[in-house]
């Protein structure tokens, strides 16, 4: 864990009892005309399109099969959304995948401008949590997705994969390098979130941190 991304077990097993409770996909919105009405706060996930998104996803809600995963990176291409809590307390957002070296032009033109307008003009839009593959680090595409967030003034928090996929010092060094750049972000959260989906780790603090998010 990052040094200061702490939280107490109170705030761990609050965040805990969220996520065992109706969690639920309520639908997909392949453009904004598509989007459920804004009556609950949203927490957006985003990263590149194999950086275990649909996984961490599953993993956070504790459910093998809430996101749906695929070997073909760059499948998701609509905005999903997922109910939290009966009445919903609260919305997760999955966006597309960017980086797809394979697809069309058109396809990420589209997606440009669907993740734009969405963050752009998306009031209950609190947080918006950036999955980077740490045995990569930051990549340009990362930086274009970061850059999209700090225009749109969209509050944002760096969130580590695949931990368990490096070693413990190639570990601590990519962390330093991200949290370097993040705290020259204006809309950056300072502090970086380390998790597995493999193995659970940081998947509580996860769950905390998106608690806190919704505030």
């Amino acid at each position: 864990m990052s040094e200061d991304a702490a939280f107490g077990p109170e705030a761990i097993e609050a965040a805990r009892k969220v996520f065992a409770g109706p969690v639920s996909f309520l639908k997909s919105a392949p453009a904004l005309d598509f989007i459920p009405d804004a009556i609950a706060p949203e927490v957006a996930f985003a990263g590149r399109s194999n950086v275990g998104k649909s996984s961490l996803l599953n993993a956070l809600a504790g459910r093998n099969a809430l996101a749906r995963t695929s070997n073909t990176p760059g499948r998701t291409q609509e905005l999903n959304f997922f109910d939290v809590g009966d009445p919903v307390a609260f919305r997760l957002v999955d966006m597309p995948g960017y980086g797809f070296a394979k697809a069309p032009k058109d396809v990420v033109k589209k997606w440009r401008f669907l993740v734009n307008d969405f963050l752009r003009g998306r009031d209950v839009l609190k947080r918006a949590l950036v999955l980077i593959d740490a045995r990569h680090g930051i990549k340009e595409v990362d930086r274009e997705i970061l850059d999209m967030l700090d225009k749109a003034a969209v509050s944002y928090r760096l969130v580590m994969t695949k931990i368990d996929k490096i070693k413990p010092t190639e570990l601590a060094e990519v962390m330093a390098a991200t949290a370097a750049e993040a705290r020259k972000r204006p809309a950056a959260h300072p502090e970086i979130l380390p998790t597995s989906s493999e193995t659970g780790l940081g998947i509580p603090e996860l769950r905390a941190a998106v608690i806190e998010a919704i505030g």
